[in-house]
């Protein structure tokens, strides 16, 4: 069983062969044998490129090679300087951020105050973490080009937490004019500042996206940290090569085809392991917590009962077992802020975690009024890490008694439909699989699953729960670490009572690359692919 470091939590609240599938993928002018080229498969095809707009990990990534932060955090825990430094007022009301030198938009332009100041609002009205400081922000001031002022309405202990955030939604910067696309819609451009431009005429989704370094980048001058420090290039471009089949990229990844791969499947390890060129290692050592989301606007799982009930037949082992099977990578977990945790309980957890639940699933489903309405769940085809979870849920439901409709697309499709708030007939959906890192998970600030805002700026599944906000909002107000435990705990059980989301456990996923890159990164937030370098 795999046991994450409480020391450091404790700090942060079909076969082909290879050859010829990888020599099928288009070339161009720009990728000649001169230039120095990463090669990787990454967990899923890159479709959405707005990383504001959906909370996807495909678009984070995407978001990292050609954005940049104002803030970020290091290895050890601690938030840096990246775009900006700070002061803060005694009275604790006033952030001041002050823009370092160099920074200069992919088109030359050069980053403004105005420019973050609008990125950090579209950011603040749909990630969680931002609605909630959003709360507490009094207004933005810019009296200067390159000097950001934050005004607080009262003092906020997650300020710079959240400008920090390592995942999902991040925090990315981007120019005004793209910024102030509304954020329920993509932005129409990839402009950054960060050390990788994107290759627009290169993209083809479900084929391949490239990027260039970027030569006018100026890299902080500390060593690489986390996603802090000097984002210095080392290759001159990036490949993401999209191969849905699991075997074909172990293939390439073995034959020298491909340099890095994401998410090998876990019982083709051993293989991996056994290959004098490759490297196996886990770069994000907090792991991931897979989870089920309920949409909360159209029938079935609009009423509670039927929620509880649905919660009653799902247990975490048999998905565990069906997704990474090795116990040493997996570990069954109630805690929705995360186990080994200062905020970890089981409380509300209970028939998860035991595998008890379903004869009082049958007997709930039956008094709950369901009337036989089939639910409708999106499955991903092509996610190593996401396709198990919906055929073994999708089993436990037809066991108690719900008509199940499994929809199997690719994770993209997933991605896009899961914002439709129109009924199934519509395009609609009534439940889905994802997974985050635990950095994403582990208090109720950053957990964008317990939030209550419904439609008014909730997460895909929309759940309304004024008391969960109220509670959130006293959790963040509180003066001990005592007072925040007692809360969390509330929150949890509140969240598991209304089946705001259902907690699937927790894993490890290793990532393999040849052994010509050396400078891969750990951390919360991976992979990234500044200061990794290639030889040969």
């Amino acid at each position: 069983m795999f046991h994450l470091s409480r020391r450091k939590l404790l700090k942060t609240l079909g076969l082909a062969p290879s050859a010829l599938a990888f020599s099928s993928l288009p070339t161009s002018p720009s990728s000649a044998a001169t230039a120095k080229t990463i090669t990787a498969v990454m967990h899923s095809d890159l479709r959405i490129l707005d990383p504001i707009f959906t909370s996807a990990y495909i678009a984070r990534d995407h978001g990292y090679m050609i954005y940049d932060t104002l803030l970020a955090t290091d290895a050890n825990f601690k938030v840096q300087p990246q775009m900006a430094d700070w002061k803060v007022t005694d009275d604790k009301l006033t952030y001041t951020f002050t823009l370092r030198d160099g920074l200069k938009w992919h088109d030359g332009a050069p980053v403004t105050a105005e420019d973050c100041i609008a990125s950090l609002k579209r950011w603040g009205k749909v990630d969680g973490m931002g609605q909630k400081l959003f709360d507490f922000v009094a207004g933005f001031e810019a009296p200067e080009a390159r000097t950001i002022v934050l005004k607080l309405k009262e003092p906020y202990g997650f300020v710079l937490d959240s400008l920090a955030k390592p995942s999902a939604r991040v925090p990315f910067m981007m120019p005004k004019r793209l910024a102030e696309t509304p954020a329920e819609q993509q932005t129409a451009e990839q402009v950054g500042s960060g050390p990788f431009k994107f290759v627009k005429s290169e993209f083809q989704p479900g084929v391949k996206s490239v990027y260039e370094k970027n030569t006018d980048y100026v890299p902080r001058k500390e060593p690489a940290s986390w996603l802090a420090g000097g984002k210095v290039v080392k290759v001159d471009r990036v490949e993401w090569v999209t191969m849905p089949d699991a075997q074909t990229a172990v293939n390439a990844l073995q034959a020298g085809d491909i340099d890095f791969l994401e998410n090998p499947p876990f019982e083709m390890l051993p293989v991996l392991r056994a290959n004098p060129e490759l490297t196996i290692d886990t770069l994000n050592k907090f792991g991931f917590q897979t989870y089920g989301r309920m949409n909360f606007l159209i029938p079935p799982f609009d009423s509670v009962k039927v929620r509880r009930a649905a919660l009653l037949a799902i247990n975490q082992k048999d998905v565990l077992d069906a997704l990474v099977g090795n116990p040493d990578y997996y570990k069954i977990c109630g805690a929705m802020f995360i186990c080994d945790t200062p905020l970890a309980t089981d409380a509300g957890a209970e028939s998860l975690i035991k595998g008890n639940g379903m004869a009082e699933a049958r007997k709930a489903l039956a008094a709950s009024g369901y009337d036989g309405t089939p639910v409708v769940i999106m499955a991903a085809s092509d996610v190593v890490m996401l396709k198990p979870q919906p055929v073994v849920v999708a089993q436990a439901l037809r066991e108690a008694g719900f008509k199940v409709d499994l929809q199997t697309t690719d994770w993209q499709t997933v991605v896009s439909r899961r914002a439709s708030q129109k009924p199934v007939g519509e395009g609609g959906w009534n439940m889905f699989f994802t997974f985050s890192t635990a950095a994403d998970e582990m208090n109720p600030v950053v957990n964008f699953q317990v939030g209550g805002r419904g439609k008014n700026g909730g997460w895909f599944g929309w759940a309304e729960d004024p008391r969960i906000e109220k509670l959130k909002d006293q959790y963040v107000r509180a003066a001990s670490a005592d007072e925040q435990k007692r809360l969390a705990e509330e929150i949890q059980r509140e969240a598991y009572d209304q089946v705001l989301y259902v907690p699937l456990g927790q894993f490890l996923a290793p990532s393999a690359w040849r052994k010509s890159l050396t400078g891969v990164l750990e951390g919360p937030a991976t992979p990234v692919f500044w200061n990794v370098d290639k030889s040969g």
